[in-house]
């Protein structure tokens, strides 16, 4: 095993260079190296010794790296080799091996007291000018996923970069849609099984697009890379209130653990409550199932704050994967609506039918109301009437509307 102490470090050139050398150059062989897990040596042993690894990385590269690439400095951690020469997979996989090999076998040496070892991610972009920036990137998170210290060339077919790329989309269509106000509520009915009416509204975001409409399921990612699910809260919020400002229906709104994270929710929800002239108690905060792990203890004392200005709780798709009944039991929540897995599924197969009964038996015992979703036919509605949950949502009743909407069927 190499053993090295550097003390000369060659000049590199800056991340302006690489542009200027990108913009003029055809096709190169772009290699990206990221130290991995560097943040960890800065935490452990401080700032300067870091700078001190990155200086001695930077020497062993010019000496390891052939004689007809540019070395060039990325930002911090990382590193980048151009290589302009036309060259095979075969010589490629020769460099980015030498490299890997190279680190793996060398200790640096700081201070001629502190030994230790590095490696390196490299991604590999083939390409024309600025592109193969972001492309060895992608490399890098692509290659990462399931392993370190290796290499991985850019491939646009590869399902993991088509799925970047449709996030890429959907994150420019949300950050259009924040700037034009395009995130726009619809309302789905929710029927009390007792009376036959409709007694509450689920008020759902959805995103406009020209003339069409979008699904949360495919901008919500999007909305939470971005830092904008605040903002799709918020605007459901407002329109809600405005909505059911003159009628005596109960409506749910979703919440998301960001938003309570933030610490923004309770002053919002009572600015508009005053605003709108809603009473807090026709008001349900929707959470998914899995906030209630609640391992800050602020979500908790949040919900408590809220419940004691009026407001209703509801746990959404209970019974997936993160479901915890102590947790349950510890928030008391008013509703729960169960996981429509079960449910759309519960006349056929049985152990959908268990989950539910299990359900049911707990909510009954606690006092907590169900609300079923995904009712799509009669034959589900009534055994689910059966079970005696209180109430039931799905296209069956009616699908989401930007209006309120009547019962289309009878009960």
């Amino acid at each position: 095993m190499n053993n090295v102490s550097c003390t000369l470090t060659p000049q590199i050139a800056s991340y302006d260079e690489l542009v200027e050398k990108l913009k003029r150059s055809k096709v190169v062989n772009y290699y990206l190296l990221d130290i991995d897990n560097f943040s960890n040596i800065n935490n452990a042993y401080g700032y300067e010794v870091g700078d001190k690894i990155l200086s001695q990385i930077s020497r062993y590269l010019h000496i390891v790296k052939p004689e007809s690439t540019l070395l060039y400095k990325f930002n911090a951690d990382k590193f980048v080799l151009i290589d302009e020469r036309k060259m095979d997979s075969k010589e490629i996989v020769k460099v980015v091996d030498a490299i890997l090999s190279f680190f793996s076998q060398t200790e640096l040496l700081i201070d001629n007291k502190l030994e230790l070892k590095v490696s390196l991610s490299i991604g590999i972009s083939i390409g024309e000018g600025l592109k193969n920036i972001s492309n060895a990137e992608l490399a890098i998170k692509e290659l990462r996923k399931s392993k370190r210290n290796h290499y991985h060339i850019y491939d646009k077919k590869s399902p993991f970069i088509l799925s970047q790329e449709k996030n890429i989309y959907w994150i420019l269509k949300i950050k259009d849609a924040v700037a034009n106000e395009n995130i726009v509520a619809y309302f789905q009915p929710i029927i009390n099984n007792k009376t036959k009416k409709i007694e509450k509204y689920e008020c759902l975001a959805r995103l406009k697009d020209d003339d069409e409409i979008i699904s949360p399921y495919l901008f919500m990612d999007a909305a939470r890379l971005t830092g904008n699910l605040s903002y799709v809260t918020k605007s459901l919020i407002i329109q809600s209130f405005r909505k059911f400002t003159n009628t005596d229906f109960e409506f749910s709104i979703n919440i998301t653990g960001e938003d309570f994270l933030l610490g923004y929710l309770e002053f919002f929800l009572l600015r508009n409550v005053e605003k709108y002239n809603i009473a807090p108690s026709r008001v349900v905060l929707e959470m998914l199932e899995d906030i209630t792990s609640l391992s800050n203890g602020s979500i908790l004392k949040q919900l408590n704050s809220l419940r004691e200005h009026g407001f209703k709780i509801a746990i959404d798709d209970f019974g997936a994967e993160n479901s915890n009944l102590s947790r349950l039991l510890e928030i008391q929540p008013d509703y729960l609506k169960i996981d429509g897995a079960f449910i759309k599924n519960i006349v056929e197969d049985i152990k959908s039918q268990i989950i539910v009964d299990a359900i049911v038996l707990i909510c009954k015992k606690s006092n907590i109301k169900m609300i079923a979703e995904f009712i799509h036919n009669e034959e589900v509605q009534k055994r689910v009437q059966a079970l005696g949950i209180e109430y039931s949502q799905g296209f069956y009743f009616g699908e989401p509307k930007p209006d309120l909407i009547e019962l289309s069927v009878s009960v």
